[in-house]
């Protein structure tokens, strides 16, 4: 074969499959956009393409948590390919083991999609037995989304061996693997031995561009087109009554439903196989009828026409009065449910007329924007205009003749995320506080539903910290505003509004900065609303991993103080400078919750803190708020102080921030005044060997000394 028909004999580079011959027998792969070789173990013309990829494992010794060998994490970019969400698991074999996947790991951020926690335990010294994989030593769970670019990643001992047991084995390990729905029977006395298992990827063709109208690939005369399950694209299939590879010109032949015995001719009728792609069958000589089974067969012919036309005409009036009288009563229901189907897929606005009127006390929106004003103000949503990308939506800058404007247009890839998008109308309509992003108002018109905001020019707190492109520097000052401003916002949320709202997702990349450096807490898709008669919802775990509060993970027990512990890691964030969650540390550093622990108990606090602000900052309001941040950052949800207390608390710190930098003198009356008016909390902080009462209001306005209590 010369090299031209070799290479016109893919669709594309991306389908580009080779084989290597140097082994006994050729074993096929593909290639991803990182130049990894990707086994592929057979695939179909229904879109699906089964292919082999490597188990992540992670093995450590009980006596020091040394690791001893295996590889720990995978990444992968298969584009276009995706992981069918339908048909693979994420699987983790091992005690105390847990494994994560990511997606989007070309981008700056990474989203965990999916993770799993496998514990073990043991009866009189030994390993409990169990035969499934339902959470003690072995669990999966479902993907859940379509990825095409992915990492996962295994970890072990994961509660510092609590439940381990080293007499048994001198070193744990965890694996963790996708896996084709069904290709793994775990069982405690075989164990893992497999290191690669099958996981099914979705393929079609076309592009973002295509739609399944098109169906420039369906080659054979005789194929049509339909959207592919997952991602962009479509894929071909014969038309009925015709089989083969509809990629192929004249690739589908008719079937001989004649030959095979599949047709259903009436018992006595021919069977012949016209016309092409169809079938006909022959009543016998003296018969009539169409001769199929589910038609009218093959009856006898006779003089009793008569009869059977009377009865005939009899039955249709009959039919015709019952069906018009049905048609009378069902006309409205049917309208109606069809009016239910539209609005739901036309991004659910029945359901959000509905949670409006449920909300009663809620404010409407300012405006209904229409498509129109929208493609105009944003350039027909060019690429240019895209502000960023996050879990819920992709948002874009715009500009209407009075204002600026943010337009968020949310992700649904299937009907259950319109939920996302009605919950953040319901909240935002319902919330007034200057550290809130406002909403204008939203647009119904589209297939993809569009939140309309206030437009906030600074960019994100994330950004200002780890970009080293941002001119803008964040000064002390500054970041213990942004904090200040961002609890205040959170306190509104939990306890000023009619009913509690829990973020759910609070990080740097959702407080944006206006044009004064004010914070402004966005993003509120994954926010929830507890009734007034609760203190906590079961759901689904979502967040993001590095902010995400562990007894919630654990639980999936939703409380305020989930909250807390995402601001405390906010908090932590700010005073050093450093990313919540980074692979590019060493591993006892990637967690910065964990980092931040262990360096007050080893007496490294000022270590850590931010360079930048380490000269220009007053030592002991660093350790104020290093001290807020610890108490948001305990394990347990009840230990740690409320959002009200956290603001408060913050709100005196700031206090004495002013005075110090404007340099204000108060008189004695004017002080003893000031104390009065400002409540105390009291928390206190370890730093190595030292321990330091920190307290707001009066004690932080007239603190002159650090004691020192020896622990």
């Amino acid at each position: 074969m010369k090299d031209e028909d070799f290479y016109s004999s893919f669709f594309n580079s991306s389908f580009l499959i080779t084989c290597n011959k140097k082994l006994p027998a050729p074993i096929p792969y593909l290639k991803d956009s990182f130049g990894q070789k990707v086994r592929v173990l057979d695939i179909s013309l229904d879109g699906k393409l089964n292919i082999s990829l490597p188990v992540a494992t992670r093995c450590t010794k009980h006596t020091n948590n040394e690791s001893v060998n295996g590889r720990s994490l995978y990444e992968f970019d298969l584009a276009p390919f995706h992981l069918s969400p339908k048909q693979n698991k994420l699987t983790v074999v091992g005690a105390d083991a847990a494994g994560i996947i990511y997606e989007n790991i070309t981008s700056d951020m990474l989203n965990a999609t999916a993770a799993c926690v496998s514990l073990s335990f043991y009866v009189d010294g030994e390993l409990a037995s169990n035969e499934s994989c339902t959470g003690t030593h072995c669990c999966d769970t479902p993907i859940q989304q379509s990825l095409s670019s992915f990492l996962y990643y295994s970890t072990v001992n994961i509660f510092n061996s609590n439940y381990s047991n080293p007499q048994i084995n001198n070193y744990s390990c965890g694996y963790a693997f996708l896996v084709k729905d069904g290709a793994y029977q775990f069982t405690t006395t075989k164990g893992l031995d497999k290191n690669t298992f099958p996981v099914v990827l979705d393929w079609a063709v076309g592009n973002q561009t295509d739609t399944w109208q098109d169906h420039s690939a369906c080659k054979s005369e005789h194929s049509q087109g339909h959207p592919a399950e997952a991602g962009p694209g479509y894929n071909c299939n014969c038309s009925a009554g015709w089989r083969g590879n509809p990629y192929l010109l004249h690739g589908c032949t008719d079937i001989d439903e004649c030959k095979e015995s599949s047709h259903e001719c009436f018992e006595g009728a021919r069977c012949e196989n016209f016309p092409p792609g169809n079938y006909t069958c022959h009543c016998p000589d003296g018969h009539k009828g169409d001769g199929r089974k589910s038609g009218t067969k093959c009856t006898r012919k006779g003089k009793d026409n008569i009869i059977i036309i009377a009865l005939s005409v009899s039955v249709s009036i009959l039919t015709f009065i019952g069906g018009t009288f049905y048609v009378y009563w069902t006309s409205k229901k049917r309208k109606l449910m069809k009016l239910k189907e539209h609005f739901f897929q036309q991004n659910g606005g029945l359901f959000l007329q509905q949670e409006v009127a449920r909300y009663s006390g809620s404010n409407e929106m300012t405006k209904i924007f229409t498509m129109e004003e929208l493609k105009e103000a944003t350039n027909n949503f060019d690429e240019g205009t895209i502000l960023g990308q996050g879990g819920q939506g992709t948002v874009y800058k715009g500009i209407l003749p009075d204002n600026r404007i943010a337009i968020k247009m949310s992700k649904i890839s299937n009907t259950n995320q319109i939920e996302h998008f009605i919950n953040e109308v319901i909240l935002l309509s319902r919330i007034n506080h200057r550290n809130v992003v406002k909403l204008l108002g939203c647009c119904l018109e589209t297939e993809v539903p569009l939140l309309v905001y206030e437009f906030i020019p600074n960019s994100t707190v994330y950004e200002h910290l780890h970009d080293q492109s941002q001119s803008l520097r964040l000064t002390w000052k500054t970041r213990l505003q942004i904090a200040t401003g961002s609890a205040g916002a959170l306190a509104y949320l939990h306890s000023a509004t009619t009913t509690p709202i829990i973020h759910r997702d609070v990080k740097t990349t959702n407080i944006l900065l206006d044009h004064n450096l004010t914070a402004k807490v966005a993003d509120f898709g994954a926010s929830r609303i507890i009734p007034l008669d609760q203190t906590q919802l079961t759901t689904l775990v979502q967040g993001t991993l590095g902010y995400l509060d562990p007894e919630y993970f654990h639980t999936s027990q939703l409380t305020e103080k989930s909250d807390v512990y995402s601001f405390g890691v906010v908090l932590v964030e700010l005073l050093t400078g450093k990313k919540a969650l980074s692979f590019d540390r060493p591993e006892t550093h990637r967690n910065l919750a964990m980092h931040f622990h262990s360096s007050i108990n080893e007496g490294g606090l000022l270590n850590i803190i931010d360079s930048q602000i380490i000269d220009e900052a007053n030592v002991e309001q660093l350790m104020d708020v290093a001290n807020i941040a610890k108490h948001c950052l305990r394990l347990k949800g009840e230990e740690r102080p409320t959002m009200k207390e956290v603001a408060t608390e913050l709100e005196a710190i700031s206090i004495v921030e002013k005075h110090r930098w404007e340099k204000v003198n108060l008189s004695l009356e004017e002080t003893e005044n000031l104390l009065k008016a400002t409540p105390s909390y009291s928390f206190s902080v370890v730093d190595g060997a030292d321990k330091r009462s920190l307290q707001s209001g009066s004690d932080s306005l007239s603190r002159i000394s650090l004691s020192l209590n020896g622990r």
